[in-house]
């Protein structure tokens, strides 16, 4: 007869994490009500509600096209760290110890970098092979931030995944490409799902490389925000602000919730 042990936390706890989730949260959502004021400038509380700044966005040519870059940046990079975060995350599980330590160790190494590092580095390393100011440069940089996230995310799926299954496939005369397209991508797909997502949101948050590698007509939609920030205070910007927190929020809970039902 085995006895089961629960530790209950400190009452204390719960609203001392709740206090300092607030903490960290409070600020971010200021924004949310700074962009329904029909005021010029930021200003909190709005004198008076408005959806000018929504219409002021959506009607800007400028920032549509920003947004349209950010959009076709983040589908490629959800597109290309994707399958290659799976395929290095299946090869990790499948690998010897020494291996697949070592496969961990390149795959996470972007997690360790300084996200400054990262943009300095691609930029000089851009200006060499002409992608500077290019979509396909955008991509390929953001795919190198974003596969981490893919690396993790599936390898915690893999992690309890029982592999005997996509043996038996094998030794029955299947495809070693064909048994996990059949066995095991099935019943990982929940986590592809949210890694596909984590990447995406990776790629339309980021900023700072988008700094060093984005400009005119391949400008990310932060980046502009950041220069608009820089030259002026447009209140449009609390409202993309706000659009981009919903995203944000939304598709890690959809990761979440794939992640669950899995």
């Amino acid at each position: 007869m085995q006895n089961s042990f629960h530790t209950r936390a400190p009452w204390w706890l719960t609203p001392v994490c709740a206090l300092i989730v607030l903490f960290l949260v409070a600020p971010t959502l200021v924004v949310i009500p700074m962009s329904f004021s029909d005021s010029r400038f930021l200003t909190f509380p709005p004198s008076a509600w408005s959806l000018r700044w929504y219409l002021e966005y959506f009607q800007s040519l400028e920032w549509r096209e920003a947004t349209w870059v950010s959009l076709r940046a983040a589908a490629g990079t959800t597109v290309l760290a994707t399958p290659l975060g799976l395929a290095a995350a299946y090869a990790a599980a499948r690998a010897t110890a020494g291996h697949a330590r070592w496969l961990r160790l390149v795959f996470l190494l972007p997690l360790a970098l300084p996200v400054i590092l990262c943009g300095v580095g691609v930029f000089l390393l851009y200006a060499r092979l002409g992608l500077n100011n290019t979509l396909l440069g955008l991509v390929l940089a953001h795919t190198c931030l974003a596969l981490p996230l893919v690396f993790i995310t599936v390898s915690a799926a893999l992690a309890s995944f029982d592999f005997s299954q996509e043996m038996a496939a094998r030794s029955l005369g299947a495809h070693p490409l064909r048994a996990f397209r059949d066995v095991t991508l099935p019943q990982i797909r929940f986590s592809v799902m949210a890694a596909a997502i984590l990447a995406f949101i990776t790629s339309l948050d980021e900023v700072v490389v988008a700094l060093f590698i984005a400009g005119g007509p391949s400008a990310t939609l932060t980046k502009r925000m950041f220069n608009s920030l820089r030259d002026e205070v447009d209140p449009a910007i609390a409202a993309i602000s706000t659009l981009l927190i919903l995203v944000s929020v939304a598709l890690p809970l959809a990761a979440r919730a794939l992640q669950r039902r899995r």
